[in-house]
Order: C-alpha cells, then sequence, then structure tokens
C-alpha cells in the first residue's frame, strides 16, 4: 500500500478501486508516479480482480504533474522522467482488468494522460480535461501527443495541444476523450456499476481487449491472426463451454459466466 495511490476492495465483486490520494489537487509527481507502477504491477496479479476503477476522489481527479520537480531539471532528468511515467501508464493500459477512469474536477496535463490510459472515461458535470503543457513552453510527456489523437482525431489532438485550451465534460463526451457525464455525486457508483458489469462478464473479455491491444498498430493482416489466436484460445475458457451451452439451451443473454 503506497502512501498516495492505494488498492480499494469490496464496494462490488471482482472489481477494485485504484485511489489516488495526494492532497490537495493529487499531483504526480515521482512518488505517485512510482506508486501507480507498483499498484498496476499488483493488479496485473490478482486474478480474482476483473475491473478497475481510477479515481481521484469527489472534487479532483489530477491535476497534473508536480510541476516544482521541474525546477532545474535537464535534458537527461526529463528523458528518465517521462520514460518513468509512460511505463507506469502503459502498465496501467496494459492491465488485464477492465480500466474506468472516474473523473470529477481536473484532469490536466498527466492527469488527463493518466486517464486516456484506462480504457473508459466517466466524468462529472463540472470535470475540466486538457494538455496544458504548450503553457509551460513544454508538450505532453506521459503519452498525451499519441493517446489524445488515437481517441479523438489527429487535428482535435494538435489543436488541444497546441493551445492548451481545457475541455469541459460535455464536449470531452462529444469528441470522444470521455464516455458519458453525471452528476458528480453520482459518478462513482456509476463507475462502480459500469465495472461491475464488465467483472460479470466472461474470460473472453480479457482475450478481447488483448486481441485489440496486440493487433492496433499491426497491420491488418497481422492484427487478423492476432484475433484468430485469441478467439481459439476463447474455447479454452470455462465460460465458452456456458455460453454456448446456453445459447443452445435457452437462447442469448441467460449464460452466467465464471470468469474462467
Amino acid at each position: 500500500m503506497g502512501e498516495f495511490v492505494r488498492i480499494e476492495t469490496g464496494t462490488a465483486d471482482g472489481v477494485a478501486t485504484l485511489r489516488l490520494d495526494r492532497p490537495k489537487v493529487n499531483a504526480l509527481n515521482a512518488q505517485v508516479v512510482a506508486e501507480l507502477h507498483q499498484a498496476a504491477d499488483e493488479l496485473a496479479g490478482r486474478r480474482n480482480i476483473r475491473a478497475v476503477v481510477i479515481w481521484g476522489g469527489p472534487k479532483v481527479f489530477a491535476a497534473g504533474a508536480d510541476i516544482t520537480e521541474f525546477s532545474g531539471m535537464s535534458i537527461e532528468d526529463a528523458r528518465d522522467l517521462s520514460q518513468r511515467i509512460n511505463d507506469a501508464f502503459r502498465a496501467l493500459e496494459s492491465l488485464p482488468q477492465i480500466t474506468i477512469c472516474a473523473i470529477n474536477g481536473y484532469a490536466l496535463g498527466g492527469g488527463c494522460e493518466l486517464a486516456m490510459a484506462a480504457e473508459f472515461r466517466l466524468v462529472g458535470e463540472s470535470a475540466v480535461l486538457g494538455q496544458p503543457e504548450i503553457l509551460l513552453g513544454l508538450i505532453p510527456g506521459g503519452g498525451g501527443t499519441q493517446r489524445l489523437s488515437r481517441l479523438v482525431g489527429i487535428t482535435m489532438a494538435k489543436e488541444l495541444i497546441y493551445s492548451g485550451r481545457n475541455v469541459r465534460a460535455d464536449e470531452a463526451v462529444a469528441i470522444g476523450l470521455a464516455s458519458a457525464v453525471h452528476p458528480e455525486d453520482e459518478l462513482y457508483d456509476e463507475a462502480i456499476k459500469l465495472a461491475a458489469r464488465y467483472a460479470s462478464g466472461p474470460a473472453a473479455i480479457t482475450l478481447a481487449k488483448k486481441a485489440i491491444l496486440d493487433g492496433y498498430f499491426l497491420s491488418l493482416d497481422d492484427a487478423l491472426e492476432v484475433e484468430v489466436d485469441a478467439f481459439a484460445a476463447c474455447f479454452d475458457t470455462d465460460d465458452a463451454h456456458i455460453g454456448i451451452a446456453s445459447f443452445l439451451e435457452s437462447g442469448p443473454g441467460k449464460a452466467k459466466f465464471t470468469g474462467s
């Protein structure tokens, strides 16, 4: 259990919360980044957890990097920092579990990059997202130049990164940066409900996630080979046999999966 990042369970079967808690605004300093990476490594090995909600609390998700660490930073230090952030976020992105960010308040800079490393982003009505690094004479260093364009398209990503402007909840959904808007006091519960739905699904969800991630940057032919292997692997799961038998006996949508 880290000082600023902890894993919480008990809200729903098969669901864990990855909780950021560094007052006042969950600024991502070197320790937080290291604890995020450690938490991702721990979650990756927890087979009883099938979905993860990333949550910064009711007021703010993560307002960005801790800029006090940037003063006097050398090129070598900056490269090392960016690599450590990217390694941590990549570990979260690659988790076998389904990941959902619940964003109240600010998710800026590194906070927005952390959110984009999750699969789904639910936002509160007053949420504010963005990549304001350009206002410091910098660019995003935690995956923002890459993941943002993949989510919202290259032209919109350029506009947001070049201007450094903020995006509010409704626009975030409209451009594909967020999945849905909820009232702030309902946001976490809605994220848990969504996570619980995925956690109760078949083992094939994990295989689908892996196929999508592994194939995304490949040629179509190579990516289709990834899908072939993942499809075949489904038939080594109990859930595939349960689902097929249930369909043949009772029709679609009635199977009770075990997650194995």
